[in-house]
């Protein structure tokens, strides 16, 4: 899986869980989605992902998969 992949699958389900954490525990876990997609958005236009730079440390490689 490529990093492009990771970082949309990790996304993609933290604003699942908080959207689920919203509807059954507290109304302010949509501050957690509204983050999320607000990096995306801000990714988009900058080039910049906390989340690719953390697994590029670790060793992956853009377009790499395993």
């Amino acid at each position: 899986m490529s990093i492009e992949r990771i970082v949309l699958a990790v996304a993609g389900s933290f604003v699942l869980i908080s959207a689920i954490l919203a509807y059954t525990v507290s109304p302010l876990w949509l501050w957690f989605t509204g983050f999320v997609g607000l990096n995306l958005l801000q990714s988009a236009f900058t080039g910049f992902c906390p989340l690719a730079t953390i697994l590029r440390k670790f060793g992956m490689e853009p377009g790499t998969a395993f």
